[in-house]
């Protein structure tokens, strides 16, 4: 089975950014209900409709103050938990981080290592590039930051016959 995700926040001042529940070293973070983080965001809506399982928005309400700041690493720990309960792994990643600045790939290796970690996978399951919008939009004005991501998960009980 597989789902796609997107996300896009504004690029905000007096903001950590976070990508890929890492810390990235950058003037601005992005702006949002929880910490932000476009990747993770993205990542946990494609997983969630990949198991059909519905949105990040119905599960983490930005109405909810208990979301208030909350690290994503903590949301794809809860959208990972609701997958298992549902029989479900996750098989593969594949993400396009959309930004015009800072540059992705200094910080792919350890974005991926701290998913894998947390969805306990392999980090060669794991594909995260970085584009730019080539100074086209929001995006291009580097005002944002958005991410593409697909995923496919599989029954726990189809991988372990396999």
């Amino acid at each position: 089975m597989v789902g796609i995700g997107y996300d896009i926040h504004r690029l905000a001042e007096n903001r950590t950014l976070y990508l890929g529940g890492i810390k990235i070293d950058f003037d601005r973070g992005l702006l949002g209900h929880s910490d932000g983080d476009v990747l993770l965001h993205a990542i946990c809506d494609a997983l969630l409709g990949a198991a059909n399982l519905g949105d990040i928005g119905q599960h983490f309400p930005p109405s909810d103050n208990q979301y208030k700041n909350l690290s994503s690493n903590k949301i794809l720990i809860k959208t990972s938990k609701f997958l298992e309960d549902s029989g479900l792994i996750t098989k593969n990643i594949d993400a396009v981080i959309i930004a015009e600045q800072p540059k992705i790939l200094p910080y792919i290796n350890a974005m991926k290592k701290n998913i894998a970690t947390i969805l306990k996978i392999s980090e060669n399951s794991i594909s995260i590039k970085g584009k730019t919008n080539e100074k086209i939009g929001e995006i291009g004005e580097g005002k944002a930051i958005a991410v593409w991501a697909i995923c496919e998960v599989e029954s726990i009980y189809a991988s372990s016959q396999g």
